[in-house]
């Protein structure tokens, strides 16, 4: 029997990517092993998002080629075309479109309705979106998922209503940018209502109508059983008041934590960040959510060191999680992707000022956790 290995990188997208082309292997007769060493096929699933992430993608493959010759390495994931072309360079590699898994006909969707071979059978990610339609000038993710693809709400019921009748007590929804989410299409919702330990009884109805984010919590709220719904990423701009209301008044919306990634606490490098807000009104959002959720935790992405970015613009970032008071934050150091808006933008910020940067913004954070 053939054998496979998967190698994920990158965000809870991909690993959830993972989990499917699992099945998808399994299905074609294939068995998991967890060597990538002795793998007859070694699958790379890919993050694109940071320089970082493709180097050790680039030294993972050379180990490999290496210590096991005759694999055949399949890339897949998140890759930008000048990445595709450095690959081409090794004979017994293979770039496919996670779509390529299914067939050559086969689209988005379709990858995304196979069934998951998860790794936690009680705690499980969920894609109801992939794409992206908001060409931050530092990103790469819409020109490697391309533009926004929301799941109908029927697909996305159905797969969480099976989880639920399984045990699984926690649901993290996933998207790049979960606050656009919409469906346009016919659904109903089958609510389970123990009976007992194994049996469930089930009642149904059916709507049609524009779903948006809000409405699709509210519909996964109404499914019976004892679990929560977390959700990532959020983006400021598509934080709505209905979005907010959501998080405070359904009971299964996970109210411990909230992320919303600020990315700088300037406005001028937002606006060159192309982030489509104000620090006034980040700061008006985590006000809002804070005065219906008091006790939530807001956790942020921030990049330092932006080509451009002065001292006394980082300064402001550095003010901003004084103010906030994040419990915790995935500070980066900026480093150029090919392909962005931001790439023609000269890197003039040393990588030793972008360290300390950094440096500074942990230490503030590291004090915040301490008051809690």
């Amino acid at each position: 029997m053939k054998t496979y290995h998967i190698i994920t990188f990158g965000c809870q997208m991909n690993f959830s990517d993972s989990e499917r082309i699992e099945t998808i292997l399994n299905a074609q007769g294939l068995s998991k092993i967890s060597s990538k060493y002795e793998a007859n096929f070694v699958i790379i699933v890919t993050c694109a998002v940071r320089q970082h992430a493709i180097d050790r993608i680039f030294g993972n493959i050379g180990e490999i080629v290496k210590k096991n010759p005759n694999a055949k390495i399949i890339v897949t994931g998140c890759l930008l075309e000048s990445d595709k072309n450095r690959l081409r360079k090794f004979k017994s590699l293979e770039i496919k479109s996670l779509t390529d898994f299914i067939g050559p006909d086969a689209n988005i969707n379709k990858f995304l309705s196979t069934p998951p071979s998860y790794s936690d059978k009680e705690k499980t990610f969920v894609p109801i979106m992939t794409g992206c339609n908001n060409f931050c000038s530092y990103c790469v993710v819409p020109y490697t998922r391309g533009r926004e693809y929301s799941r109908p709400a029927q697909d996305i019921l159905d797969e969480i209503q099976s989880l639920v009748q399984k045990g699984c007590s926690e649901i993290t929804l996933l998207g790049q940018n979960v606050n656009s989410y919409r469906s346009n299409s016919q659904f109903s919702i089958s609510n389970f209502q123990s009976i007992s330990n194994d049996q469930f009884q089930i009642s149904n109805r059916t709507t049609h109508s524009l779903i948006d984010f809000p409405k699709l919590l509210e519909l996964i709220n109404d499914i019976s059983g004892k679990f929560t719904i977390k959700f990532m990423t959020s983006h400021p701009k598509d934080m709505s008041d209905e979005l907010i209301d959501a998080i405070a008044n359904l009971e299964k919306v996970d109210k411990e934590f909230l992320h919303l990634p600020v990315q700088s606490g300037n406005n001028e490098i937002l606006k060159k960040m192309n982030r489509q807000y104000t620090v006034e009104h980040y700061k008006e959002l985590i006000k809002k959510i804070r005065s219906k959720v008091p006790d939530i935790k807001i956790s942020t992405d921030v990049i330092v060191g932006f080509p451009g970015e002065t001292k006394e613009q980082f300064n402001d970032t550095l003010k901003l999680f004084q103010e906030i008071g994040f419990s915790n934050a995935y500070i980066s150091c900026y480093s150029v992707r090919s392909g962005t808006v931001a790439e023609k933008i000269d890197d003039d910020v040393l990588l030793e000022e972008k360290k300390s940067r950094a440096l500074k913004l942990q230490d503030t954070l590291d004090k915040n956790r301490k008051t809690e």
